[in-house]
């Protein structure tokens, strides 16, 4: 996209497939990556990976409005609404932090789940209601860690899980399903194979390491 054009969010109408304009906004100098909606089903947020900043967008279509810009370097990359918190991975600052939303549709007290992951890319949880997190780090993206799957828990530690002799090849994503896990490869190093791969989750020896 050139400098002098702009981006348009588009609606998709589920019931005939066909896309209608919801809002425009200048793509200068933003970064737009992580996106995320809210249980209710109302609103959108989005991390803007260029300029440390998340916003919030009406579903129903409207302006853009910064939501978080305090204490949010640049890097915001993955976003997950979960337990009534807006989880943000920074890819930069290899941190994952917590954010309340507040009943008013404010941000809540950020905090510092964990850090220590350089090239933290998008997460998971292990289970809709607990706190246990499945992180992918893309170190390959910018030969500037490993390629790895890390469990966060919910006091800080983690431990990794799946690394590059499991065939990861600069992960970015997970994504849960009951017991199995889906990790997704961008195939930066040689030989260039992005693929989607699955693991089977060890439920009882994961949980466990929750409990410490």
């Amino acid at each position: 996209m050139g400098p002098g054009q702009r981006s348009q969010e588009r609606r998709v109408h589920a019931a005939s497939g066909r896309y209608s304009a919801a809002h425009r906004r200048s793509a200068r100098r933003r970064g737009p990556n992580g996106l995320a909606i809210d249980p209710a089903g109302r609103t959108l947020y989005i991390a803007d990976s260029l300029k440390g900043t998340i916003w919030s967008v009406p579903v129903s279509g409207g302006s853009a409005t910064p939501w978080l810009t305090e204490a949010l370097p640049i890097g915001a990359n993955g976003l997950r609404f979960h337990n009534g918190a807006l989880w943000i991975s920074n890819f930069n600052k290899g941190t994952l932090r917590r954010v309340p939303v507040t009943t008013t549709g404010s941000a809540g007290p950020i905090r510092l789940v964990a850090g220590g992951l350089p090239n933290i890319d998008d997460v998971s949880f292990l289970t809709p209601r607990s706190d246990v997190v499945f992180a992918a780090q893309n170190g390959s993206s910018s030969q500037n860690g490993p390629d790895r799957v890390v469990v966060i828990y919910p006091n800080g530690t983690y431990k990794t899980v799946l690394t590059s002799a499991d065939g990861l090849a600069s992960p970015s994503a997970t994504a849960v399903r009951g017991d199995r896990l889906y990790i997704t490869d961008g195939g930066v190093p040689e030989p260039h194979d992005p693929k989607l791969q699955t693991a089977r989750i060890n439920f009882p020896a994961l949980l466990a390491g929750a409990e410490r």
